[in-house]
């Protein structure tokens, strides 16, 4: 059995790579978690991960847990994760997940040891990219237009940094956004889908507010998306950066609309200035081309059931 750490394995995507990496049955999974009211999300497969309870921004718990742990793969995934809150708290943002990744590798690198390493990046870090730049490929010049994109490319290129002056095997992932029940409410889709579930059963009123409707994101289901993790982590070349998403970008508006058309609720939708952000990138779709040579991965569920099992999620919620 492979020792498999998760960092944030008590997240949205940490606690569907946790179920991923128990189903292979390869895998002796433990991660780390901060907040006691996550746990739940790990509740299907409590009595086959161990959990600890670490707070990655003090270095002598970090250093504590890999020694003692001595992991084979490290899935690097905590962190502050929502881009719309960056812009409200940028110090907070850049500050603990780029701490909290230089405290990781130096515990692995004061350990002594060689683990393999997936830097958790994310395809923000494009950011303001040129239509004429569509698709985005791995060679995209970087042009980060919020706090929580300028963490990430820090956090991308520290995984580089320890790779080369270390050669610690780390591979760096840049996910495109990915969706799925359990997801914070502070991502649009979950927005969406809770105020939806919450209209339908009387506690709000029948009007939707929204922000910026017009912007196009590729969107993948976490479960495809977490499968691109391990087989990355298993077949990735060290030191390079691989982009995993569906190929296909999708406006915000056909999200909605799609939504709502699960519902029988005649929803009004209101745009509240108060939503939008700052600046907003127009349109995000990934080249998979990279990460497809090299692991065999493309995503496989259909957009429409992942919209429809987080909106059934929501109404779970209720």
């Amino acid at each position: 059995m492979k020792k498999a750490l998760i960092t944030g394995i008590t997240g949205f995507a940490g606690s569907f790579l946790a179920e991923n990496l128990v189903s292979t049955g390869e895998y002796e999974v433990s991660g780390t978690y901060l907040s006691d009211s996550s746990v739940n999300n790990v509740s299907s497969i409590s009595d086959k991960v161990t959990l600890h309870k670490v707070d990655l921004q003090i270095e002598e718990e970090v250093n504590d847990l890999i020694s003692n742990l001595k992991p084979d793969f490290i899935f690097h995934l905590a962190a502050l994760t929502s881009p719309a809150e960056s812009f409200k708290n940028p110090s907070e943002f850049i500050n603990n997940n780029i701490d909290v990744e230089i405290n990781l590798l130096e515990a692995v690198r004061r350990a002594d040891i060689k683990p393999r390493i997936l830097i958790v990046s994310s395809a923000e870090t494009y950011g303001a990219v040129k239509s004429g730049d569509l698709p985005i490929n791995e060679n995209t010049p970087m042009m980060p237009v919020n706090p929580y994109a300028v963490s990430k490319l820090a956090q991308d290129r520290l995984g580089y940094q320890y790779f080369a002056a270390y050669k610690i095997p780390i591979v760096i992932i840049r996910p495109f956004n990915h969706i799925g029940p359990k997801q914070s409410p502070d991502f649009v889709v979950s927005s969406f889908a809770k105020k939806i579930a919450e209209i339908e059963s009387g506690k709000t009123e029948p009007i939707l507010k929204v922000g910026n409707l017009t912007a196009k994101r590729d969107f993948t289901d976490v479960k495809d998306m977490v499968e691109a993790y391990r087989l990355l982590l298993e077949k990735g070349e060290e030191g390079e950066a691989y982009n995993a998403g569906s190929g296909k970008s999708t406006e915000i508006k056909s999200i909605l609309d799609t939504l709502l058309s699960f519902s029988d609720k005649q929803i009004a939708v209101e745009v509240d200035d108060s939503l939008l952000r700052p600046i907003d990138v127009p349109e995000l779709v990934c080249d998979n081309t990279k990460i497809k040579a090299a692991t065999g991965w493309e995503p496989k569920i259909p957009l429409e059931q992942t919209l429809k099992e987080v909106l059934d999620y929501w109404r779970s919620q209720g």
